[in-house]
């Protein structure tokens, strides 16, 4: 193992960060994405630093596959717009660069300062960056060239020992950014990094910060548990920690008021991450029907509807509203929740003519 310095107030030199070097690491190199390859070393030649960060890190050294690969560098984002033509700067507040190749994207951010807090937009350096990641095992970074991991906060031996550890203090972590109480869940489960008590209390004493975040924010979240595979774990310690009631209120309401809702919608998560597990590519619609079909049946009585033929183009728009309210603040694509509406009413034995025209839902509903 070797070790990164810097300098202290007085300039002696003090020990920054560990480097894991690849016998220690046992990361393969053959399991880093070419393209990613590409862009650092067209920003190294450029003359600037750059690392794969975060969840791409912990996952190659726990053995998974990584989804994505996302790059943070010390070029600003105008600078690495200029290097790469294949590429456009996002985001308004938060500039962070996505670099094409093909159907592949690449998101290259720049190294923050810690001077705005862990939310600010100041660029810094790779010492202020890693003191902004919120959790230790997303906090490594991994040179591919030099095969090494950087770890300035311990996250290696975390992720080993399979504990879920802050990098920001527990005071300011979630106030800044309380969608990272959604992360901390979903990384309990999906790593198998335990939250220790304290942590666990934190979060379900915070829970409500999530009240005012954006309903965008929601969806990207619980879209992420809704295709990990996990969904059932996930959603079991959002509840146990007060964070679901923020995610799908209506659906909390009624597994507080029902066990036998609790029941059924804890079984539909089980076999919707079957399919993830199975179909990966699955189109969401076939996802979103794990989602409400519990509630859909609770409706009315479809056995009824189907012998009465009483299950016409208007009960279908008046059960498309009640959905499209069940699942708020999730506003998932409407042809797939239309779709995922259909599928669970031709399970019931509904064949229901769509309107022709386009259903109008009201102002509420729309938003």
């Amino acid at each position: 193992m070797l070790v990164r310095y810097g300098a202290d107030d007085k300039g002696r030199p003090v020990e920054k960060a560990k480097i894991y070097t690849k016998n220690e690491h046992k990361i393969p190199l053959n399991q880093i994405d070419d393209d990613a390859v590409k862009v650092i070393s067209r920003l190294k030649e450029n003359g600037f630093s750059a690392f794969i960060v975060g969840g791409a890190v912990r996952d190659l050294i726990v053995g998974k596959k990584p989804k994505d690969f996302d790059i943070v560098t010390d070029a600003t984002p105008s600078r690495i717009k200029k290097i790469f033509r294949n590429s456009r700067i996002i985001g308004r507040r938060f500039r962070l660069v996505h670099v094409f190749f093909g159907q592949k994207i690449f998101e290259v951010s720049t190294f923050r300062s810690i001077c705005d807090g862990s939310v600010g937009n100041a660029f810094g350096t790779m010492d202020e960056d890693v003191m902004r990641r919120d959790f230790s095992l997303n906090s490594l970074y991994y040179d591919p060239f030099k095969e090494q991991v950087i770890d300035y906060t311990n996250g290696f031996n975390d992720i080993k020992k399979g504990i879920l550890k802050p990098v920001i203090s527990l005071e300011s972590i979630f106030v800044e950014d309380p969608v990272r109480m959604l992360r901390a869940v979903k990384y309990s489960v999906t790593t198998k990094c335990k939250m220790n008590r304290r942590l666990k209390k934190k979060i379900t004493q915070s829970a409500a910060l999530l009240s005012p975040i954006s309903p965008s924010r929601l969806t990207e979240e619980l879209m992420k548990i809704i295709n990990s595979g996990y969904s059932k774990e996930i959603v079991s310690v959002a509840f146990d920690t007060d964070l679901y009631t923020y995610l799908q209120p209506a659906a909390t309401e009624l597994i507080i008021e029902s066990r036998k809702f609790e029941k059924n919608y804890m079984e539909s998560l089980g076999e919707l991450d079957l399919l993830v597990k199975n179909n990966p590519e699955a189109r969401l619609g076939e996802k979103l029907i794990y989602i409400i079909r519990d509630f859909i049946s609770t409706l009315t009585d479809w056995q009824k509807e189907v012998e009465h033929h009483t299950a016409t183009s208007e009960l279908y728009t008046k059960t498309w509203t009640q959905v499209r309210n069940f699942v708020l603040p999730m506003n998932p694509q409407r042809t797939e929740l239309e779709y995922a509406i259909r599928m669970v009413l031709k399970s019931f034995g509904v064949q229901v003519k769509m309107p022709r025209k386009r259903i109008v839902l009201p102002p509420e509903v729309n938003s």
